[in-house]
């Protein structure tokens, strides 16, 4: 495997930025009072921090390795399930918000509990974190897999170290320290997409309308052949069916969404929640489709030197091995 220098500066930023979460947590362990305080924030969340929140819970190096990764090597069809989470909004609003705030919960399960009994909500709660461990591992991993070419340290104490950091600013910080690291976060996630689209697009000659007709032209963006039903394949009317029960569930019963519903002073506080939310997932997307549409231009664009450019963005198109 190809090692490059990561340099002095770029290590600085590394454990600067994760000594920053980590005082992050410090600083809101001093409000967390009560048991409210802590599971419920006291209300003193702002819906477009909660919003920022749920955005940025959604995004993870899974997003940020995997969508490019996925429009590099086939095309935007899986886009749609972005949409689908804002076309579900309705249902949230007017069922669900009024639903969980009205109930007082810290847990989604809470109420399977009172509805039920207490082995459901056990089954419930054991179901989501058993979920979340398996998608937790996948994200570190593919974080350390992005960090590996760089970095002269042992992936297993990498992983160590970022899982110890996030379980001790979330411990500290409780949900209200969560959300804050969330909206720094999403924030930089979201910008560095962006950041990374605009620097592919200087260096394709053409830019941007460049990589819109190259996109097109190879029928990349979202092919004739993709909107036919399929038993084996992701094809449209497939991938919005499964996206929407995803969002359905993700949007209704998943702790760490609905747990966001509960920590603003209101429900008018709560749509804004959902509604930054919305318009978050409605651009930030498109750059990470975006992104993978112009790494198709930029290696393409010499194919004598195609091999090391793949090399070097490997930590977005994942085609070569490791």
């Amino acid at each position: 495997m190809i090692t490059h220098s990561f340099g002095i500066v770029n290590y600085l930023v590394l454990f600067g930025y994760l000594l920053a979460m980590m005082l992050v947590g410090v600083y809101f362990s001093r409000r967390q009072k009560t048991a409210d305080d802590y599971f419920r924030g006291g209300g003193r969340v702002p819906g477009w921090a909660a919003g920022v929140s749920v955005f940025a819970t959604t995004l993870s190096s899974i997003t940020f390795m995997s969508i490019p990764a996925k429009a590099f090597t086939s095309d935007w069809t899986f886009i749609i399930g972005q949409y689908l989470a804002i076309a579900i909004l309705p249902l949230v609003f007017y069922f669900y918000i009024p639903f969980f705030r009205k109930l007082k919960v810290t847990s989604a399960y809470e109420y399977l509990e009172a509805r039920f009994d207490v082995r459901c909500r056990l089954f419930a709660s054991m179901s989501f974190m058993l979920f979340h461990i398996g998608r937790i591992a996948i994200i570190t991993f593919l974080t350390v897999l992005a960090l590996r070419p760089f970095i002269a340290i042992d992936p297993v104490i990498l992983v160590l170290l970022i899982s110890v950091m996030c379980i001790i600013y979330t411990w500290m910080g409780g949900i209200e320290g969560v959300i804050w690291t969330d909206v720094i976060q999403g924030l930089l996630l979201s910008g560095s997409a962006i950041l990374i689209f605009i620097v592919i697009c200087l260096k394709v000659q053409g830019g941007i309308g460049e990589i819109f007709t190259v996109t097109q032209q190879t029928d990349k963006f979202f092919p004739a052949t993709q909107f036919h039903w399929s038993w084996t394949e992701s094809t449209v009317p497939v991938l919005m069916i499964g996206f929407l029960f995803a969002n359905i569930q993700q949007f209704t019963a998943s702790q760490d969404v609905v747990q966001r519903y509960i920590v603003t002073d209101s429900i008018e506080e709560t749509k804004k929640t959902l509604l930054t939310n919305a318009k978050l997932v409605a651009v930030i997307p498109i750059f990470f489709f975006a992104i993978g549409s112009a790494l198709v231009c930029l290696l393409s664009a010499t194919s004598t030197v195609i091999t090391d450019r793949i090399q070097h963005w490997r930590h977005f198109t994942l085609i070569r091995g490791h």
